[in-house]
């Protein structure tokens, strides 16, 4: 008896893991087509061929929805980072590696890159996603916040929490920066010549970091 109700258990979680797989993929596809305006709850169950008691019955709220739909690409990108720098102990080149990474995710996932970073939306509660938040495993912010602090320890800058923030985000703002450009004014754009893109990376990360190295230099 006690088997059969564990196979029945099963079969309902393997259910409804597959009905919250199949609503993050038209959660998806609602956005694609009108951005994350066009989500709601009701969009969402009428897409998804389900009523809005099961939509709720698997996430909280819209933006919990949403948050979701981004969990996987978010865990992609920082398993791209991480692997990346894998290869270096050197904390500079680390940095540079991982920028690098960054920057060719997204232009190998256009699409995914524009709903986590390019898509306003409505934010949700930190414990209602899958990627837990600070972790460096999984959290792309964090983990390049754990690369300055490396570079903190190793004497390379300053070592002041309100600088490692500013020392992170100066540099993902300006990775971000390369990625949405090139993804909204591509080569068909005539207004706006494109460097060749090796080049054009090598040069973003040698200024960015040549400047956080000048800026953030720790006190002598």
């Amino acid at each position: 008896m006690d088997k059969k109700l564990t196979n029945i258990q099963e079969r309902k979680l393997r259910e409804a893991q597959a009905r919250r797989e199949h609503i993050i993929d038209v959660v998806k596809d609602l956005i694609k087509k009108g951005g994350a305006r066009a989500v709601s709850i009701r969009k969402v169950a009428e897409a998804a061929g389900f009523s809005t008691t099961v939509v709720y019955a698997l996430f909280r709220d819209k933006a919990t929805l949403i948050a979701q739909a981004m969990d996987k690409d978010l865990l992609e990108l920082v398993r791209a980072m991480r692997t990346a720098c894998a290869s270096s102990d050197d904390p500079w080149q680390r940095i540079a590696l991982v920028g690098r990474a960054y920057i060719e995710y997204g232009f190998q996932h256009p699409d995914e890159y524009s709903l986590i970073f390019m898509e306003l939306r409505p934010h949700a509660e930190i414990d209602a996603v899958e990627v837990e938040h600070g972790n460096i495993e999984q959290d792309p912010y964090a983990y390049a916040l754990h690369l300055f602090t490396e570079l903190a320890q190793a004497g390379q800058v300053r070592q002041d929490e309100p600088a490692l923030h500013t020392m992170t985000q100066v540099f993902w703002q300006s990775l971000h920066g390369l990625v949405s450009l090139r993804i909204v004014m591509d080569a068909g754009d005539p207004w706006t010549p494109h460097p060749e893109m090796n080049a054009h990376i090598d040069d973003l990360l040698a200024v960015v970091t040549a400047g956080i190295r000048l800026r953030f230099a720790p006190a002598s």
